[in-house]
């Protein structure tokens, strides 16, 4: 079974994300991101998925983050959930539209 493990960075918060086959369900620190709070930080941590579409369906996401503020933890943790998609599915076109919408989404 493929599992790809990506990192995102943002001040001192530092987030691990896991993605791995499955029924697109996405965790942070165990929590299901559909009820993460504040909700400014679940809308920033949704944004890759948002834009991936249908593709991030297909995997599902656990990511573990450390240190920091809420908004650090959320900007780590839609970094790491970025490049984890772009190296699991190996999609290019994927990548360009991540670095289209923001260049440090990646």
């Amino acid at each position: 079974m493929k599992v790809v493990v990506a990192s995102g960075k943002r001040k001192s918060a530092v987030a691990r994300a896991s993605v791995r086959k499955g029924l697109g369900q996405v965790r942070s620190n165990s929590v299901p991101v559909e009820i993460y709070e504040p909700h400014l930080a679940r809308m920033k941590i949704m944004e890759p998925l948002t834009i991936a579409g249908a593709k991030s369906a297909k995997v599902d996401i656990d990511v573990n983050v450390q240190g920091g503020g809420v908004m650090g933890q959320a900007t780590a943790s839609r970094t790491a959930i970025a490049k984890g998609l772009v190296q699991f599915l190996e999609d290019e076109e994927l990548e360009t539209l991540f670095t289209k919408y923001d260049r440090s989404l990646l």
